[in-house]
């Protein structure tokens, strides 16, 4: 059917306006109980394994920081998609059973730690060594230093990029359909089993992403605005 005649079928116009109105609530619940709260939930984790990784690397340890590089190169190296199928399809077989949505969180907390502590990782680099210094001289140790005047000034640093990195991972929640996890997009695969109209639901689904990543944008952008006041 080609453009024009869809739009002169009033009762195919019809049927999708009575689509796209049945279907809008339960895909903006999917996105709100699950999308959005598998993503702040992953990052949370995401970004305390990113700082203890971050961490190791600059340790000048060994033995950290081969971890910590190998745990990097793995994540990074490898599609995401395929480490959510190894955690929930692969570790059952040796005996390993865990839920879609521990699985996923697991899975996106562990891709998310290996990109961020690039991030952090750079933004305590940045720190000029003086600042280092200060800390010293007035009696501090590694680790006050450390927690009292470098992290500070790392994570006004780091907000942008981690920023970022937030608005892909609710996007990239979307993988977690493939592991039976009921966010927007697996409600949306299940609306167009029952209607046969992907066009029109993917691209709903389609909107709502984009309206969520466009309301957490202007929220960075004042973030950003508002840490800039201090430097």
């Amino acid at each position: 059917m080609s453009l024009s005649n869809f739009f002169d079928n009033p009762e195919r116009l019809d049927r999708w306006i009575s689509i796209a109105q049945s279907s809008f609530l339960p895909l903006v619940k999917g996105a709100l109980l699950y999308s959005l709260t598998l993503a702040i939930a992953s990052f949370f984790f995401g970004l305390i394994i990113a700082i203890f990784t971050a961490l190791a690397r600059i340790s000048g340890i060994k033995p950290l920081v081969a971890i910590a590089r190998i745990y990097v190169s793995i994540i990074r190296g490898t599609p995401l998609l395929v480490q959510l199928f190894i955690i929930f399809f692969g570790l059952p077989s040796i005996g390993v059973m865990i839920d879609p949505i521990p699985s996923a969180i697991i899975g996106f907390s562990l891709s998310v730690g290996a990109y961020s502590s690039e991030v952090v990782r750079a933004a305590i680099l940045s720190i000029p060594k003086g600042q280092w210094e200060a800390a010293y001289s007035i009696g501090m140790t590694y680790r006050q230093a450390l927690q009292r005047v470098i992290l500070p000034q790392a994570a006004r640093v780091s907000v942008p990029p981690l920023s970022n990195s937030f608005i892909s991972l609710v996007k990239d929640t979307s993988l977690a359909a493939a592991i039976l996890v009921p966010e927007m997009f697996r409600k949306a695969q299940e609306i167009v089993a029952s209607t046969y109209e992907p066009l029109l639901v993917y691209s709903e689904a389609a909107l709502i992403y984009w309206m969520i990543c466009f309301v957490l944008s202007i929220i960075q952008d004042r973030l950003e605005n508002r840490l800039d006041r201090y430097v």
